[in-house]
């Protein structure tokens, strides 16, 4: 890597470092409203106001994009894609792939704090699925955004990017974006747990990025 291209990693990291402080600060007031019981309007207005897109494609679409977080599926597909880089001969890529399956430890121990029931209102559809545990945060999501952000970083890490990687990220950002929705969709979760799962999910995508750049670029401190 060049010196300028070093040189530019590193000034988007400093605000990246910022936008990660700006991501936890606002999952700690999130936390708090929710903990609280003071974002309970807003999380029943936003449910019912997703549930009320009716149209056939949409409806597929929504429970196409949850489908590969349920099991057997959601338990295979993050180990099948660190032994994808590993065939490659990419060790690091797939040790990074693995850790991007951190964002289930982290669900495991927020919901655990939190313990908030899932939506249970008569006003509320919630398709039956095989899901247990608690509603905040999402792990769907938080587990898309650790999984299949870590993924498209490295997909899109080195320059210059093929087409066919870009058109893989581009898709597997899609797959981040919509899941959220989709989980509201389905009366799985509320906005505020999809909400605390993109910024505890982004934030740790972040810093596993920075930790891969900087083993890259054979800096030994981070």
């Amino acid at each position: 890597m060049s010196n300028t291209a070093r040189t530019n990693r590193r000034d988007s990291g400093m605000w990246g470092y910022i936008a990660a402080g700006i991501a936890l600060t606002a999952f700690g007031v999130l936390y708090r409203a929710v903990k609280q019981g003071r974002s309970a309007d807003l999380d029943h207005h936003a449910t019912i106001t997703i549930q009320r897109q009716q149209h056939p494609v949409f409806d597929a679409v929504m429970n196409l994009v949850s489908w590969p977080g349920f099991p057997p599926q959601s338990r295979i597909i993050p180990w099948l894609l660190p032994i994808g880089w590993l065939l490659q001969g990419k060790k690091l890529e797939a040790l990074i792939q693995l850790l991007g399956w951190g964002t289930g430890a982290i669900s495991f121990l927020v919901k655990r704090s939190m313990r908030r029931p899932r939506p249970n209102h008569p006003e509320i559809t919630v398709k039956e699925a095989n899901i247990g545990g608690t509603s905040f945060p999402s792990g769907h999501v938080i587990i898309y955004t650790g999984v299949y952000g870590t993924l498209a970083r490295l997909l899109t890490w080195d320059r210059p990017i093929s087409l066919p990687r870009r058109i893989a990220a581009a898709l597997l950002w899609l797959l981040i974006v919509l899941v959220g929705p989709s989980r509201m969709y389905l009366g799985h979760h509320y906005l505020t747990d999809i909400t605390a799962s993109y910024l505890l999910g982004g934030t740790w995508v972040f810093l596993l990025m920075r930790v891969y750049g900087r083993i890259r670029d054979g800096i030994a401190t981070v």
